[in-house]
């Protein structure tokens, strides 16, 4: 079984991102306050839309005070420089003049304590931290059309619903962890399978 640490009701790891791209910093969560944590990558088709919903959740759930924060913490370029141009640029074609916090992180100490830890293997993902600063749920943000509601009346993390949705995330990243490690494996073997046949000295032929 893959191990893993973040799931529903485990402490929030601290947002710890260098460069914040948009709105004011950000570090710490505070007790009372509901967040939503999204993480994309300009690299990723589904992101671009993504980021356009969330600022319409973010829109539409203003008037609560939970408070959205943006991630980039997959992102992939020669340079960081490069890479924080891109997520840049992207932020501004898909989310103009936005309120929202946006972030990048090159450093991949996010992309470790948040998505590796949750058996989070692509983006965009979404976070929800809790009144308690603890994990709400983890999955994809057009869920929370109908678990938000639900997180803001405190009945989400203690329903049927919660824990079976986190059960069925977990099977599913069980599986695609357990997939990826055989064939990382079948690829070892291939290498030392190739390296063995290099290594053979040649047999003289026979006068």
């Amino acid at each position: 079984m893959t191990s893993y640490s973040l799931k529903l009701g485990s402490p929030a790891p601290s947002i710890k991102v260098k460069d914040w791209l948009r709105g004011d910093a950000f570090s710490n969560f505070q007790l009372g306050n509901i967040y939503i944590i999204e993480f994309f990558s300009t690299t990723c088709g589904y992101c671009g839309p993504e980021l356009s919903d969330l600022a319409k959740l973010h829109k539409k759930f203003s008037y609560t005070g939970v408070e959205f924060i943006g991630v980039a913490a997959s992102e992939e370029a020669a340079t960081a420089d490069d890479a924080r141009a891109q997520v840049d640029a992207s932020i501004t074609k898909s989310l103009p003049n936005t309120s929202i916090r946006m972030g990048f992180d090159h450093s991949g100490e996010m992309k470790e304590v948040w998505l590796k830890a949750s058996l989070s293997f692509h983006v965009p993902k979404t976070f929800v931290v809790d009144r308690d600063c603890s994990i709400a749920f983890i999955g994809d943000l057009i869920m929370l059309e109908d678990v938000l509601p639900k997180v803001i009346n405190g009945s989400w993390r203690a329903s049927a619903e919660a824990k079976n949705a986190e059960k069925e995330r977990i099977a599913e990243g069980e599986t695609y962890a357990a997939a990826i490690s055989s064939m990382i494996e079948s690829r070892r073997r291939q290498r030392l399978r190739i390296g063995r046949r290099r290594s053979r000295p040649l047999r003289r032929a026979s006068t």
